[in-house]
């Protein structure tokens, strides 16, 4: 299966719109690793959740297969990134304490990537990932953008997307699996950052190539009709993670 490259053409409205994970999450990721000394964040994309892992790990090795990506990353002393992909990992990743993957599980191939991962991770070792899929605003603002979500790009959601509807359920997992607890991303953001987020989906992108027309302006006045006002709201995305151990 070749790199699926959704999000290189917006590398710099990724970076600077994806909202941030808690650092709760990482804070308990730590606790389930007895040793910190090396994690390797596959998928990195902007690199936030490997800047995250930094402040509990001497060492992140953060691999993405677009350059575009990397050149966008935060940087971090204690983070080194490479243009790898994650069926085929860097060698500096090998013997990791804790191996992460941010949003990126789904577009994996999974029958190449589960072996490699089995080599990086050292023997009690941990794999974690996790995703999240549609923010809730207030009830007006959720109807507006389930609406462009699913009737207006819907259709030009990349194939993989179903796995964060079903929050990885049905994606193989071939760990030792353990029961994790629920976290929650929140952002205060006003209409324009939440247009710019909404502009870095892959699938806004997509629409725009095949119709040569932004399809944001198909619902903006509703977006601001429902907005109410130009002040902040609480943007909140429930998230999912599955955890395992590999005991080599």
């Amino acid at each position: 299966m070749a790199f699926q490259d959704h999000f290189s053409r917006q590398a710099g409205a990724y970076a600077r719109f994806r909202p941030r994970y808690p650092e709760a999450l990482f804070a308990y990721l730590a606790t389930l690793t007895p040793r910190h000394a090396l994690a390797w964040d596959c998928g990195t994309g902007n690199g936030q959740a490997a800047v995250a892992l930094a402040k509990h790990y001497t060492q992140v090795i953060a691999s993405d297969p677009s350059p575009e990506q990397i050149a966008h990353a935060a940087r971090h002393e204690r983070v080194r990134y490479v243009i790898a992909s994650a069926e085929q990992p860097p060698v500096e990743a090998m013997g990791a304490d804790l191996v992460t993957a941010a949003q990126a599980l789904h577009w994996f191939d999974f029958a190449r990537f589960y072996p490699v991962l089995a080599g990086a991770l050292k023997p009690g070792g941990l794999f974690a990932a996790w995703g999240y899929g549609r923010m809730h605003i207030t009830p007006e603002m959720d109807s507006v953008i389930a609406h462009y979500y699913t009737d207006i790009v819907g259709p030009y959601c990349p194939p993989d997307r179903r796995h964060i509807e079903t929050a990885y359920r049905e994606i193989p997992f071939p760990l030792d699996e353990i029961t994790t607890p629920a976290f929650v991303m929140t952002a205060q953001w006003n209409l324009a950052a939440l247009c710019g987020y909404l502009d870095s989906w892959s699938a806004t992108q997509r629409y725009r190539a095949a119709r040569g027309r932004h399809p944001l302006e198909l619902v903006r006045p509703r977006l601001i009709a429902a907005w109410n006002g130009t002040g902040t709201h609480t943007v909140a995305w429930p998230m999912f993670l599955r955890a395992g151990r590999h005991h080599g």
